[in-house]
């Protein structure tokens, strides 16, 4: 078995994604008090935990799903910034319309 099917395996325990996700919640939670130091230190941690509670929790997405219609051109941007497979989709699809409506 490879290291990462092990891994994927070891992430589908609903133990394991609670336990990321309460650790991506806690980096973000440490994110604006890190921020304060030098270096991009804080924008960093908030980036990891946002991952991190997205990956591993489906209220997350919701939330974020709510304030990406709520927010479009802040959506596209943290799409971008996480780097989703969905905003990719989206990026080729529009940039497909485009090409044939010229």
């Amino acid at each position: 078995m490879r290291l990462k099917d092990r891994l994927s395996a070891i992430a589908r325990d609903e133990r394991v994604r609670y336990a990321l996700f309460l650790l991506g919640c806690a980096l973000i939670v440490l994110a604006p008090i890190v921020s304060p130091l030098p270096g991009p230190g804080g924008i960093v941690l908030f980036a990891i935990g946002a991952s991190l509670a997205l990956r591993n929790s489906h209220w997350a997405k919701k939330r974020y799903v709510a304030f990406k219609k709520r927010h479009p051109k802040y959506g596209e941007w943290a799409d971008w910034s996480l780097r989703r497979a969905s905003a990719k989709r989206r990026a080729e699809i529009a940039r497909d319309q485009a090409t044939e409506s010229d």
